[in-house]
Parts: structure tokens; sequence; C-alpha cells
């Protein structure tokens, strides 16, 4: 468990794996302005001890990965899928499980459509499929206050929409460390500037990846309705909902959670053994 800076794609992004390099590979992609920190290692472990060779990473703009100056990010999803597959590549893997959180979900998308003989499954956890007609965000944002820590567990506690399961000590602990090991805290808010592109080879539709769909039942910013969507528009996608949960997966549905990816990842090979697309 030792972080790595890879050289991937012209930039650097820091990565760091858990478990058996033999083992089927799961590659975790978070949301925006979410460091690799935000996949808590006590989760990746987990998920390792189930036989899997887990793999979390600094996105561009978060934690010790490349940064651009705030508010001029130099890239498009099209890039951060780019850089996904890159992350493969520098570990020796050709084909892994796909897991994407919330905006990740469109690097998912991309990855599963115009790249799917690199990934074994794809794993959709808090995200949507954007559809006209879903509901809108129930949640307010709280307003900044300049203290990067203090309004990170701000979004945070809203995000996770009065779930009896927030813990507001340990997000506190969480953000702390998440800035502290920050390049710059402020250049995370780039994703929500860049731009987003659709996949080239069409959209959720066109998936052919077997896809898990994991939303909670209290999620704010995504209610579940955007779960269900996302799972009726991927064929044959099976939806897991967790119960108390918001925009978020508390520790205490790790269990399920880690089940349901193990159950879900053990029906599909992933190796090395596949030519990348």
């Amino acid at each position: 468990m030792t972080e790595t800076m890879l050289h991937v794609n012209g930039v650097e992004l820091c990565a760091e794996t858990f478990g058996d390099p033999a083992d089927p590979a799961v590659l975790l992609i978070d949301g925006a302005a979410a460091s690799m920190l935000w996949w808590d290692a006590a989760l990746c472990e987990r998920i390792a001890a189930g036989g899997r060779f887990v793999i979390r990473y600094d996105q561009r703009d978060t934690g010790r990965s490349t940064a651009c100056p705030p508010g001029e990010p130099d890239y498009s999803s099209t890039d951060l899928a780019r850089d996904a597959l890159g992350v493969l590549d520098a570990f020796g893997v050709d084909r892994a499980h796909v897991v994407c959180r919330s905006m990740s979900g469109g690097i998912g998308l991309i990855l599963g459509v115009d790249h799917p003989r690199r990934v074994a499954t794809l794993t959709f956890v808090s995200t949507s499929t954007g559809a006209d007609g879903l509901p809108p965000p129930a949640v307010r944002h709280p307003a900044p206050t300049g203290d990067a820590v203090a309004d990170t567990v701000a979004v945070v506690r809203a995000y996770a929409g009065g779930s009896p399961y927030f813990d507001e000590a340990a997000t506190l602990d969480l953000a702390r460390r998440d800035a502290a090991r920050a390049k710059d805290i402020a250049t995370a808010a780039n994703h929500y500037a860049m731009r987003f592109d659709p996949p080239a080879g069409g959209g959720f539709g066109e998936l052919r990846v077997p896809a898990l769909v994991v939303h909670g039942d209290m999620d704010p910013l995504l209610p579940l309705p955007h779960g269900t969507a996302v799972r009726d528009a991927v064929p044959g996608a099976r939806l897991v909902v967790l119960p108390g949960a918001g925009h978020d997966l508390p520790p205490q549905l790790w269990d399920r959670f880690t089940t349901e990816l193990l159950r879900h990842t053990g029906n599909h090979p992933a190796g090395r053994d596949v030519t990348p697309s």
C-alpha cells in the first residue's frame, strides 16, 4: 500500500494499490473534486481481501496529481478517461473492473462504450444518465466560507441528505488529510469547469459491459430515480439500493457494497490477457 507517481498522457497521477497484482483488478474512480482518499483505505483493503487487486488514484486537479491553475482546466472528460486507461497500462492491467462514482459515471461510460475490451465490468455509484425529466437536486449547497476544510465538511454533510450514518468527526479528519496532501485544494473545483464529452460510440444504451448500479435511497444530489434511470438505460444492468445512504458510501454499508461488488466482478473475467482496444 504505497503511493506511486505515474507519468500518464503528459501528466503525473498519484496512485495507490491494495492486494495481490495477480488478482483481478478493480479500478476506483471518484467523483468531482474528490481525491482518491474518498475511496477509504479500509474499504479498499476490504475489497482486496475478497481476491481483488484494487487501484485508487488522484485524478487531475486532486491530491498529488497534476494541477491546473484554478478555473483553467486544460482537459475534458475524454482526457480523464484516457488517464484511467493510462493508469491500467502503468500497472500492466489490460482489462479491469471499473467502479465510478458520481460525476465519474461519465468517465465509466466513455470507457465502457469506446474501450469495451479494457473493461470487464462497470459499477456506477451515485450517478445519473442526466436524462430530461429526472428530479432536480434536493440539496441546498452551503455558501463557501473560504475555509477549504470547513467548506468540504459542510458539502459532505449536505450531500448526506440527513443520513443517520453521517459522521462529522470522521469527515473532518478526512477533509483535513485531503487538504494537507493536495498540491492546491482550490484546483479541485476545476472538475466543474471542464468540458464534458459524450462517448464517441453512443450512450448508456450502447453499453454491452455487465453493469451494477449502486445508489443511496437518501441521496439528495441525485435522488434515487437517477440510479433507477441508469439501471433502465443499460441493457441487463442490476440496481442495488443502499438504505440510509445519501450521496456517499458510509462505513456501515461497506459490507453490503463489498459483497455486491465481489459478486458482480466475480462473474466476469478480468486480467492481463486481453488486447487493448
